[in-house]
């Protein structure tokens, strides 16, 4: 599963030593000096693919599972941004409720500490059915799996400047 966009091949630096140090740079930027992002998704591989790309940028990364969870994790560590994917099964989360993301950012604007995070909406649905509802919600971004890495990261930065 390719959440990021097409794999796609670097151009080759002119010194192999400079391409070097510029990948050990992006990789050693310290945890967390970007800020806390929180991604919510059902699923663990797209968790860990959000874990991967955006600590190795500097962004402490904090997942949850499902809405529950989320607006617990949202309100304990007050991240800079919010990471959402729409869509979750009817047996996720352990409260009875069924989420969406919909739902979970409406919860979220129920508690003033959480009410103001900017919330980015990702989704393998189709966008023509969401994008609309999400943007009118209060989203700041709205992406299709796979998402385009260097957007969404443009996205980010423009949301927590």
């Amino acid at each position: 599963m390719k959440l990021f966009g097409k794999w796609r091949k670097e151009p080759e630096a002119k010194d192999p030593f400079e391409a070097a140090q510029t990948a050990a740079a992006a990789l050693t930027a310290p945890e967390g000096t970007n800020g806390t992002i929180l991604v919510v998704d059902d699923n663990p591989v797209v968790l860990k693919a959000f874990d991967l790309k955006l600590k190795s940028i500097g962004f402490r990364v904090i997942s949850a599972l499902d809405g529950s969870s989320a607006v617990s994790m949202a309100r304990q560590e007050k991240p800079n941004i919010i990471v959402l994917d729409i869509n979750f099964p009817p047996d996720v989360g352990s409260t009875g409720l069924q989420w969406d993301g919909f739902s979970i950012m409406e919860w979220m604007r129920r508690f003033k500490e959480v009410a103001d995070i900017p919330v980015i909406i990702i989704t393998s649905s189709d966008p023509e059915k969401y994008k609309e509802r999400a943007m009118a919600a209060g989203a700041v971004g709205f992406f299709q799996k796979p998402i385009d890495h260097e957007e969404f990261l443009a996205t980010v930065q423009r949301v927590i400047g």
